[in-house]
């Protein structure tokens, strides 16, 4: 994963004594000092703070506020037995947070962190029940976009330990890729105090992968930009990836998740007017709306989501997809295709 050059940054102070659409912003060209120092005392206070991380925008809230966090799930519409991961801005952070580590653990999180990876560790006892949905686990992760590090970092210098940060949309959508999409999904439920950063379009687009760390050896739960390839490569014996496991409860492993207002089909012949999402070399089928032609896997992850709104905003009933083939990143998207597929609600 390489570096990119990120847009210019701006954050947009939420009120409800406005309309919407007559939202006044600030625009900075990178978030100062001062401005990330008001957003960590934001968290502080009690209040919610969307970010952008190199995978989802997150909504985040003190992780350690039984309160604030219960204001995360009001807004989202979340099950509190749905856990949430701690955001953290550094390896040096995860003995707060977890215990027992394995040795494995530390090897995944000296590989890959910062980056797209959370891990399923044994919690400690400032990991309530709030957090963990009730379990003895916890999950965490060091984002790599450096905008949530360093609020994270600031976080942690007023005293704060770790941000829950759920991806900033209501549960079971389509999850915000950009500020934009953070705003039209979850605007109108925050209040006058809480923040939204602007980041840019998320270089990733696809949730982090997940990876019990409980066992013997690693699992993974939930497929992401860091691989089961990439993974192995760490590993004398092979990792294996278990996404229907139903002892522990981690984020995106229900049938139905990342679904747009649009019935998804895979694979299905298009009809006239029907949205249709495929790589490049796919022509599009006559009559149809083309609302992606990714070049490659990460493109493809990268604007998957943004492809699935577009859908929405030309108020589409249904979305044609062909997944991509392989394994690695193309497999997460699958992942993220079959759940948006599988709508039952």
């Amino acid at each position: 994963m390489g570096t990119r050059r990120r847009r210019v940054s701006v954050i947009y102070f939420i009120s409800k004594l406005v309309k919407w659409d007559d939202l006044r912003m600030e625009n900075i060209s990178n978030p100062t000092q001062d401005e990330i120092k008001k957003a960590a005392q934001a968290l502080k206070d009690g209040h919610l703070v969307a970010f952008p991380t190199e995978t989802v925008y997150g909504l985040g809230a003190d992780a350690t506020n039984e309160n604030v966090v219960s204001r995360v799930y009001s807004v989202k519409a979340r099950p509190t037995d749905h856990p949430l991961i701690v955001h953290i801005s550094s390896i040096n952070q995860l003995g707060k947070w977890a215990i027992d580590i394995p040795e494995y653990a530390i090897k995944l999180a000296e590989e890959f962190w910062p980056g797209p990876m959370t891990l399923i560790l044994k919690r400690s006892e400032i990991a309530k029940d709030f957090i963990t949905g009730g379990q003895e686990n916890v999950g965490v992760r060091v984002p790599s976009h450096p905008v949530a590090l360093a609020l994270l970092s600031a976080f942690e210098k007023l005293g704060g330990l770790g941000v829950a940060a759920p991806s900033a949309n209501r549960f079971g959508a389509v999850s915000p890729t950009t500020a934009n999409a953070v705003i039209s999904e979850v605007g109108k439920f925050l209040s006058e105090n809480d923040l939204v950063f602007d980041g840019g379009q998320c270089s990733v687009g696809v949730e982090s992968t997940i990876i019990d760390c409980t066992r013997s050896k690693p699992i993974v739960l939930r497929p992401g930009a860091i691989t089961l390839e990439m993974i192995n490569t760490l590993f004398a014996s092979e990792i294996i990836s278990d996404k229907n496991q139903e002892s522990v409860r981690v984020s995106g492993l229900l049938s139905s998740h990342y679904s747009p207002k649009a019935n998804v089909e895979l694979g299905g012949i298009t009809n006239l007017n029907d949205g249709f999402i495929a790589m490049a070399d796919f022509l599009t089928p006559k009559g149809a709306i083309r609302l992606a032609s990714p070049v490659n896997i990460e493109e493809y992850a990268q604007n998957l989501y943004e492809s699935l709104r577009l859908g929405d905003s030309l108020n589409l009933n249904r979305i044609v997809i062909h997944p991509p083939e392989g394994p690695g990143l193309a497999a997460a998207v699958r992942d993220r295709l079959e759940k948006a597929a599988h709508k039952i609600f």
